[in-house]
């Protein structure tokens, strides 16, 4: 028995995503990479780029950090960049003005070594707002930071639909489902999120262009059980 379904575009490709520690693959060749914890934690490198969990490195020094409620809710954290063009309104946020001016934190360079213990510290800050109030409090002093949403907030989130980033896709056996839209928008070139196909949906039309079947013979061979 033929059956015949079209494919659909596969997604980008997700390792467009790992970029950043690709490039970090070829920059350990020549030394340690600084904005990584493990360098001030003087845990060695090995060959490959380091798994840093909750630590992005990659340049500028960012991590997750636990929010407001974060012993009872998964979801309460946020990302949190200490970008130098803005570290002393980091410092006022935080608490910390003596480190504008301390030697061994104004610098970027210098405070490579003690990301840990600055991390820690703005931590302490950031579990006393939820995860929204830190963009908040952030935002306006253009601070990087972004909640870290789950994907129940993801696919809640109005933005999202509003912008196609998340599609909402109707199926004629499983009914609506979402999914993720085409990340590329060209205002001349609309593009639309279609369903997966169904099994032999595609039959006929694929045989009668292929082989140029004609009905009756496309009847026949459905007759015959050789395509469905």
């Amino acid at each position: 028995m033929i059956l015949v379904s079209r494919l659909l575009p596969s997604s980008i490709p997700l390792l467009n995503l790992c970029r950043v520690k690709l490039r970090d693959q070829q920059r350990l060749a020549h030394g340690p990479l600084k904005e990584y914890s493990h360098f001030g934690l003087e845990i060695p490198f090995g060959e490959a780029t380091p798994r840093a969990g909750n630590d992005s490195g990659g340049g500028q020094p960012g991590r997750i950090l636990k929010c407001k409620g974060w012993e009872h809710d998964p979801d309460a954290y946020t990302y949190f960049i200490t970008q130098a063009a803005v570290w002393k309104n980091v410092c006022d946020v935080i608490g910390r003005p003596d480190w504008k001016e301390d030697p061994d934190y104004a610098t970027p360079e210098s405070r490579l070594p003690r990301l840990t213990q600055i991390f820690e510290a703005i931590e302490v800050w950031t579990m006393t707002k939820t995860k929204f109030e830190v963009m908040e409090i952030c935002n306006p002093l253009n601070i990087p930071v972004g909640p870290i949403l789950s994907f129940k907030e993801l696919a809640e989130e109005e933005s999202l639909r509003n912008t196609g980033t998340v599609v909402e896709v109707d199926h004629p056996e499983r009914g609506s489902y979402l999914s993720v839209g085409n990340p590329i928008k060209l205002s001349d070139s609309a593009s639309e999120v279609e369903r997966s196909p169904l099994l032999g949906e595609h039959t006929d039309e694929v045989l009668g262009g292929l082989l140029n079947l004609s009905p009756d013979r496309l009847k026949e061979l459905h007759d015959k059980g050789v395509i469905k």
